[in-house]
Parts: structure tokens; sequence; C-alpha cells
């Protein structure tokens, strides 16, 4: 008989296995995945086969790849890409997946075996190995990671590192340093995120920073302040520690009298000149008065200089902020209780609650008491013609809202790019805003950390969506402005004053023997150059297509008419029962507001008819101005009525996903504006090519008369045109916000692209009637709302939620204690000191 023996397998599979679990079959090339690093970056700590969650009931759209912590950021590198995106918001600086150490807020890290979380400080040991990683920004923004696959020690490691890095213990810490002495002073000549080490960028700015006499002095003479002068007497920083080397005084004070006045003033801060307007009166901020004996004298001998600038002699107002405006601290406790309603809380609770808990927050109610206070200033300079004194203990925190509000307000040039960096620049930076006490980058001490800088953002946002079409930017360059705050690179906000920068960055070249030659000190990059951060087609983002130029004019039914106001419209619903002391958003003292959608008036204690109170001169002033027609290079006053005021949705809920809109929210209106913006430059650009050749050929004929029109007229160039229009079946889909504008461009498509990030393609004309230069006009228009919209426009653009947790139920880990109340937001040495 024969032996039986098991036959061999003969087929043979050329397939990868089916990957059945996640978790157990994370990608083999995560290992060589590496960190692009910025000049002066080095890798700190780094974990493999870790998962970034993204949705937070499934893991089927989570990504594997390496976490990295550097000297600058928490970077997460992946061969995946986000699901549902198709449009990527690229950053110069950083990657899809990269969030820098200073924007980080909290650090959490969870044991699911174990049940325990606990919140990372500075130096602090982990007893557990942690499964999960939960990072809370100060962007708003919620990170989660897992270790399911990554080894336990590394895992560990790379949290620590993180929790270390992100909460250095001196300035020099800060990578900013690191990035200055790199990227300026190396030896190497390599481009590094597309930023030439040793340039400026490629782009450059125009910005001035205040740091120069004629900086101050281009100021006076755009203001026409003509009796107040530029004053060097702080050069080296001699005279008060946070006041700019030079700034502006009243003419009539001299020298000796303003170094022997300084000694008197909190922190010898002598008073600055902010603004003048055009008829005389001028905005200045001043310190306290520390010595009391010396009050009444120097009162009076600077309020007499100030009266003597002005060409009519008149009085001088004082405005005591900190007696009128919520303190440093009230603020960070609204935005605290703001960032719980929009990231913590579900919105399953009905609109009613969670606006009830918006309001509750209070940040609503400080945005109105800045933008109410600088109107009141407003009327006193414009109204009253009387200069104003913004009276502050320091001098560092609410002058400077309220002095950048009411210049918004006041002069159109603070209105448009440059002159609103200008502004920031002359206003916070130079005049010793604490940026690295009030972001809190040292983390030193929580007390002193305060968002003046968002509110005085919001507040501006306020005045934007009010009057779309003053301001030359758009509320995505108010956003990205706000997110330069957490990029420790730029000099901008990274220091108290500008001598604390000049001190630190001069023993930081010491420290490593970088030669700086003429140069004081360390030569650090200014946020203003946005050509660091973004490509110049990314850049028009910054574009408003409702901006108004000073002469703009509009034409209708042949007449040319200027921009006027629309009637405001009432609504008896939510207004009626309105007390009549409410003026604009001002309520007198005792004055309460009925409850909403209440029909029954407020019940008056007099039995007799009621009386109206008498309408104050500012309250008239406002109303006035408010019903006259719109001028968008005018003055401008905002309505203050809650109605009026709106959350800033971009910036706050950007991250939620809940409140995402797609193909919705003002990124919809911004697209089919930018469209028609385009259009109509297209347009002008080609008739003045048209009139140009016109003009050219009728001087060129002997006869002076116009050459016979050709067979097939077209007034739009074929080659440009041909270049620009893309297939009338395939919808338009802009650049990539990293992908530079394409080589093969010709010369006129380049000065095309400038202005609008979205543009209108071109066509030539068809048909029988392209005959005639008449239809031929009228057909080469293109119809901006017959464009397709992106698939990717929502109301979050240009970011996108995709990846940021802010619900609750993570999949079930046990946080949900945590998560439960708002004491995830307190201080890192409180929840530090819990036993786990």
């Amino acid at each position: 008989m024969f032996s039986v023996k098991p036959l061999k397998p003969t087929f043979k599979s050329y397939l990868p296995p089916v990957q059945t679990d996640l978790k157990k079959s994370p990608q083999l090339t995560i290992r060589k995945l590496e960190a692009k690093l910025l000049p002066g970056e080095i890798v700190v700590n780094e974990a493999n086969f870790v998962r970034k969650c993204i949705g937070t009931e499934s893991s089927q759209d989570d990504l594997w790849g390496k976490l990295i912590c550097t000297n600058f950021k928490v970077s997460f590198i992946t061969h995946n890409s986000l699901p549902l995106q198709n449009f990527k918001y690229v950053h110069r600086l950083l990657g899809e997946h990269d969030v820098p150490l200073a924007c980080v807020e909290q650090v959490v890290t969870v044991n699911d075996a174990k049940g325990k979380q606990k919140v990372l400080g500075s130096n602090k040991k982990l007893k557990f190995n942690p499964t999960e990683l939960i990072l809370y920004c100060k962007d708003f923004r919620i990170l989660r990671f897992r270790f399911d696959q990554a080894g336990p020690e590394s895992a560990k490691k790379v949290c620590l590192a993180i929790a270390h890095y992100s909460q250095p213990a001196d300035p020099q810490l800060l990578f900013g340093f690191e990035y200055a002495g790199s990227r300026y002073y190396s030896s190497s000549g390599e481009r590094v995120n597309g930023v030439d080490p040793g340039g400026g960028g490629g782009g450059g700015h125009q910005t001035p920073l205040f740091d120069r006499p004629s900086d101050w002095d281009r100021e006076i003479k755009r203001t026409g302040a003509s009796e107040w002068r530029v004053c060097s007497i702080n050069e080296g920083y001699l005279v008060s520690p946070s006041l700019p080397e030079c700034f502006v005084v009243p003419a009539s004070l001299a020298d000796q009298d303003l170094k022997q006045y300084a000694c008197s003033f909190t922190g010898q801060r002598i008073p600055l000149w902010c603004w003048s307007h055009p008829n005389g009166s001028a905005l200045v901020r001043m310190s306290s008065i520390s010595d009391p004996q010396q009050q009444r004298k120097l009162d009076q001998r600077i309020s007499s200089a100030i009266t003597k600038s002005h060409p009519q002699r008149s009085d001088v107002l004082k405005c005591d902020l900190d007696k009128q405006l919520p303190n440093i601290q009230d603020v960070q406790a609204a935005l605290a209780k703001l960032r719980h309603v929009c990231v913590i809380e579900p919105f399953e609770e009905s609109e009613e609650k969670w606006l009830s808990s918006l309001e509750s927050s209070r940040w609503m109610d400080y945005v109105r008491a800045f933008l109410r206070h600088a109107v009141e200033v407003v009327y006193m300079l414009e109204g009253k013609h009387t200069s104003v004194i913004l009276l502050e203990e320091e001098d560092r925190d609410l002058s400077c809202v309220v002095s950048c509000l009411v210049q918004l307000m006041l002069d159109p040039h603070c209105r448009c790019l440059l002159g609103f960096q200008s502004l920031v620049q002359r206003e916070w930076v130079m005049a010793g805003h604490r940026f690295l006490d009030r972001c809190n980058h040292l983390r030193k001490n929580d007390k002193e950390e305060s968002p003046l800088f968002l509110l005085f953002l919001d507040c501006v946002w306020q005045l934007l969506n009010q009057y779309p079409s003053a301001f030359e930017f758009t509320e995505t360059y108010l956003t990205v402005l706000s997110d330069s705050l957490w990029l420790p690179v730029f000099s901008t906000f990274l220091f108290n004053c500008p001598k604390q920068r000049a001190e630190h960055s001069r023993d930081f070249a010491r420290s490593r023997s970088i030669p700086l030659g003429q140069e004081q000190a360390l030569r650090f990059p200014p946020v203003w150059d946005w050509s660091q951060q973004f490509s110049p087609k990314d850049q028009t983002l910054f574009n408003n297509p409702l901006y108004v130029g000073k002469s703009a004019t509009y034409v209708q039914n042949g007449a040319v008419k200027t921009f006027k106001r629309t009637k405001q419209k009432s609504y008896s619903s939510t207004l009626r029962g309105l007390p009549p002391a409410l003026r604009n958003g001002q309520l007198a003292e005792l004055d309460t507001l009925p409850r909403r959608n209440s029909l029954v008036l407020r019940l008056r204690p007099e039995l007799g008819p009621a009386r109206e109170p008498c309408e104050t001169p500012c309250e008239r002033f406002v109303r006035e101005r408010l019903a006259r027609p719109v001028e968008p290079h005018g003055l401008l006053l905002p309505q203050l009525l809650p109605s009026h005021l709106a959350l800033w949705r971009l910036y706050f809920l950007r991250w939620v996903p809940e409140a995402r809109i797609p193909r919705g929210g003002p990124a919809t209106a911004f697209h089919k504006l930018s469209l028609l913006v385009d259009e109509i430059h297209t347009l002008q650009s080609h008739l003045r090519h048209y009139s140009t050749t016109s003009n050219t050929t009728l001087t060129s004929t002997p006869s002076g008369l116009p050459p016979p029109p050709p067979a097939t007229p077209s007034p739009l160039p074929p080659g440009p045109g041909s270049a620009l229009s893309p297939p009338a079946h395939t919808p338009h889909r802009p650049q990539s916000l990293s992908r530079p504008p394409p080589d093969h461009h010709h010369h006129h498509q380049q000065q095309h692209q400038g202005r609008m990030y979205f543009r209108a393609p071109l066509s030539t004309p068809a048909g029988p009637d392209a005959s005639t230069p008449t239809s031929t006009t009228t057909s080469s228009s293109f119809s901006s709302a017959a464009f397709p919209m992106p698939d990717y426009l929502s109301s979050s653009f240009p970011f996108s939620p995709v990846g940021n947790l802010c619900r609750r139920g993570l999949l079930g880990t046990p946080l949900s204690k945590l998560l439960s109340g708002a004491r995830i937001w307190l201080s890192t040495e409180t929840l530090a000191n819990e036993t786990l």
C-alpha cells in the first residue's frame, strides 16, 4: 500500500494580509518618519507607533505616526492624510499636525488600566505608564494621542518632555533665541521651510518698528501734530525701563524737566503722546503719580503743556481706566468661562441654555465695556474738541486697548493693513505691554496672565463686522495675528518691553559667542513680515474684497453716488419694553433691562406719567452720528446693543466639529465677493489695455482716423486669457496655502493674481454675436454667481476642526470626571497637588 503524505500548499498570494485591527497593525514605515526642523530646533524626545485620535466615536479615521517633542513644537508625523479634508491650511513654520510649545496650556496623561489621570507640570514625576495624552491648547484646540502600541518608557519620556519644554523657566530658554541666533548668524546659506537664513524671508515688510526717531517724525507729520516733538531722553533706557528709547512729548516741555518729572510717575513712565485729531485735540496716555506731594504740581504742569499744544487752548480731560473698566483678572476669568462653554460643554444642551452660559461668562460684557469707553473718548476728541489723558496705574494694559480703539474709530489710516500693524507696534509693543507676562510664556504667575490682546482683537472684529467696507483686512488676518502670540519666533509678542528684549538678546549672544558686529543686540524677526509664515498667495486671504478706498464711489442709474447707511430695522419682539435710558448700549445706574421677549413694560415707582431721562451730550452725539450715512473713511461708531454684538465664531468655534457649517458661514460670502472683485479688477485691466492700444493706434495712423476693426475683435488679450481660463466643466480650485504660483504664468497674470485669493476664470467670447464689439464686451463678462463653490469651504475656513476633540465621552476613557467641570482649566499647581 502507498503511504499517505500530506500535500504541500502550492498557492502563493501576492497580496498583503488584510489588516483587521488597526491597534495591532500599525504601518512598519513609521520609524523612517522625520520631522522638518527650523534653524536652531532640535529633537528632544519621540515615540513611535502613536495613534492620533480623529473621531470621538470611532477609531477608523485615526492616524498612525510618530510623536516628536522638540524645543519649539509638538509634532506628529504621519504618511496618512486627514479624512474629508481637501483643503489644507499649511504653515511655513509649522506642519499640518504641529502645535507650538508656547501654545500648550495643559498636558494631561491618562492610564486606562489604573483609572488615573494627571496634569503634568515642569520637572514633575509620572508614576504610571501613560496610555493616552491630552493636550489643551491656548487657541482652544484639544489634541488626543494614544500609546496602545508605543513603548511604555518612550511614551512616558515624550509626555514628560512636552510638559517640561512647554514651561520654560527663563526667557532665554524660549525658542526665539535659538532661532534668531542660528538663522541670522549661521554660516550656512540653505533655505529652511522656504525661509532664507539671514534674509527677510523674501518679502520684507514696510511696517515701521518705531525704534528710531524718524518713524515718530513721520507719524507726527501724518497726523499734523505740529506742537509735539520727538524726545530721546530715554536713550539707553536710562530714564524709564519700560518706555522706548524715543517717543513723543509736548514741545513746550524741556528734556531737563521731563527727567525731573519721571521720578514721580509709576515706573518712571512719562506721559506719552498717542495721536492728534485734525482739530488739534490730542490723545495722551499716562501712568499714575506715585508721589502724593507732587500730585497737584505735576498734574498742572502736564495739563498746561498739553493745553499749549492745542490751537484753541482747550481744557484737558482725564479718564481713569482703572475705575471704569474691568481689571486683568476679570478678563482672564471671563475667557476661562468662555473656553469652557465653547469647547468643553456639549452642544446637546438647548440653545437658550448655551446662550445663557455664554452671557454668564461676561466676555461679551467686557467687549462692550471697552468699546463703550472708547466711544466716550471719541466724543471728547471729536465732539468737544478737548484733549484726553488715559490714566492707568502702570499705563501698560487697559490704555493699550482703549487708545487703539479710539484711533481705529477716528483715523481711517489705522484701518488699512499697514496702518493697523503700525498702530499695534506703537501702542502695544513699543509702549511696553507685558506680552511675556500676559501670555504667561514662562508659567511663573497665573495671576499675571490676561488675554487683553485677544480682547482688543475681538473689539476690532466687532467694528469689522459692523463696517466691513471700512477695513482693508479680514477676520482671517485677525485670527492669524492672534495665533502668532504663541509663536516664540518673533520678537513682537515675546517680551515685556524693548529694554527686556535688548538685554536678554545681548546676554544670549555673549553666552553663545555670537558676533553682533555693529548691532546692539540679537536681531529678531518681526511678526509683520508675513512672508516668513505664508506664501504670497496665502497672504491674499488677508485682503478684504469689500474694502473701499478713499475716493471710491459707485454708479447707480448713471449717477455717481456715495455709500449710505441703510435704515436700521427694529424688531418689536426683542426691543419691546426697552428702557428709554438705553442709548446705544449704555444704561444709567438705576436702569435695568427687562426680561427677554417680555411684553410687560418696566414698572416705574412713580404714579404719575413716566418721564424719560434727559439725553446726555455724548448720547446725542452718538445718535446723530449713527443717523448719518456711513463713510468708510470717516468716523466709525459701533452699535453697542446686545443684538449688534456677536460672538467671534471664526476664532472661538473654529476647532469645534459640531459648530462647523459645510459650505456655509462668512467664507461663502467671502468666496463670492472675491470672485466679483477679481472680475471687476480684470475687466478694468483689460479696458485700460484696450484704451492704451486704441490710443497708440490712433497716434500711429497718418490720417488720424481709427483703423478698421478686425474680423473678430476681443478686448481680452489671447495669451493671458487663455492661460488663466480653466475648462468650462472643470471646477476652479485655489492653490494650496503653501504652494507658490506657477512659474509659467505671464507677468500680466502675476499682477492679476495679487489681490484676491479666489480668482474668477477668464473666458474669450464665443457665439454668433461675437462679431460686434458691444456683444463681445457683454459676453466676456463672467458671472460669479454661476461659479461652483469649492467643497472645502465651511464656516471654519481656512481652518479645519478635523482632529480636534472638544467633547466628553472620548472612546470610553476615564476622562469624563476630569472633563465634567471647569477645573481642567485651573492652574497647573492646583491640579498637580492632587493625590493620584
